[in-house]
């Protein structure tokens, strides 16, 4: 198994809460990973048609059953458990009792809302990041890594993208949210996931993908929240302020894997990326979502976002995190350092205090240095460092 950053997280969550709840993506290595931290737990999935009927027509006998160390995967499909393991929880009043895990956090979320707020826990994890990658393999290339993308699944048993792809979507659509759409919608689903993916890296115009996808507006509201709702995209919000300068309200779309993503694309494989003209949208959106795996790998909450104002003046992400120490980061998918890449970053770096030492231009070059008017970071530098 290759190593997860979020590995180091679990014995403290264990050690805090009597139920640890983690969520992501299908495939992404939950199941994985807990069974190989927690050996001495007992494991069900109940994704196994007989367990979950076991779960379902006899939750308590279910519960008292089993271990009062108990992983269960998939858990969101049996309802009735979660308020029986909030009754053994606060019968034993012990720590660690039970390891919960999803793909599906929109149930999973609404479950632990309705049984056991403040008693879990709850951690996500995403596809591999490039770190957790390449820890993998020798002179792993990260123009390898922004077209396959992270699920472990790959790294494990090599496969073509497509292949994996189009049953990973099929799958997806199949057992997550399908008993959320008319059936007939189906179609149109797979479409409104394609035409998400031509908009990654851009401002989200909930209107047009409607539009496009033949689609009223409101349900088009529903579907992305579904997709963001089992981690397949996410919105980066703009950066707000109380100054006069008008800066957009309208979020941007990315995807958490670039691998999904490319597929979504049509882009079969690491050459055709080099020159498809999504090229610079498909690099923002690997440098946006491994800033986002890095926070959640250390279980921090993160404050990201961009900035665009009215004059078209723009920064493709700004971390907020550290109140004090704010960085202004511009993307670039070239090779060669260019002083205009600057341009936008020395102008709003300005407005808002940032020194040049925390305005960065991530780009694929060899080469990381500093100018005075910021630094250049490759983007293997800056992976390594998420």
């Amino acid at each position: 198994m290759i190593p997860r950053t979020l590995a180091e997280q679990i014995p403290s969550m264990l050690s805090w809460f009597p139920v640890v709840s983690i969520t992501g993506p299908r495939q992404s290595g939950k199941s994985t990973l807990v069974r190989t931290l927690l050996p001495d737990y007992e494991y069900v999935n109940l994704e196994d048609e007989t367990t979950r009927l076991s779960a379902l027509n006899d939750p308590v006998g279910f519960i008292r059953s089993h271990n009062d160390r108990l992983i269960i995967d998939e858990a969101q499909y049996a309802p009735g458990l979660f308020s029986q393991i909030q009754v053994a929880a606060d019968d034993r009043k012990t720590m660690g009792q039970y390891v919960l895990s999803g793909s599906q956090n929109f149930l999973m979320e609404k479950r632990i809302g309705q049984s056991l707020a403040g008693r879990v826990g709850m951690l996500q994890l995403l596809p591999l990041s490039y770190q957790e990658a390449a820890s993998s393999q020798e002179d792993f290339d990260i123009d390898d890594f922004m077209f396959h993308g992270g699920y472990p699944h790959l790294y494990d048993v090599p496969t073509p993208n497509d292949v994996y792809f189009r049953d990973y979507v099929a799958t997806y659509v199949k057992r997550d949210v399908a008993d959320y759409l008319d059936v007939r919608n189906l179609s149109d689903f797979n479409t409104f996931i394609r035409l998400c993916a031509e908009n990654a890296g851009a401002m989200l115009n909930l209107s047009a993908l409607a539009r496009d996808t033949g689609i009223s507006f409101n349900t088009a509201k529903g579907w992305l929240s579904i997709l963001e709702a089992s981690f397949i995209v996410f919105r980066l919000q703009p950066y707000s302020t109380n100054s006069r300068k008008r800066l957009t309200k309208t979020p941007k779309l990315y995807f958490y894997d670039n691998g999904l993503l490319n597929y979504l694309l049509g882009i079969r494989s690491a050459r055709e990326l080099q020159d498809d003209p999504k090229r610079g949208d498909i690099f923002e959106n690997l440098i946006v979502s491994e800033t986002v795996k890095r926070y959640a790998n250390a279980n921090r909450e993160a404050d990201l976002c961009f900035y665009r104002d009215s004059a078209q003046a723009e920064i493709d992400l700004m971390d907020l995190t550290r109140r004090r120490s704010p960085e202004l980061i511009e993307v670039k998918s070239g090779m060669t350092p260019r002083p205009d890449f600057f341009k936008h970053l020395a102008t709003i770096g300005e407005d808002l205090n940032v020194p040049p030492e925390r305005r960065t231009v991530v780009y694929r070059g060899t080469e990381t240095f500093s100018t005075k008017n910021g630094r250049y970071v490759t983007a293997e530098d800056y992976l390594r460092n998420a």
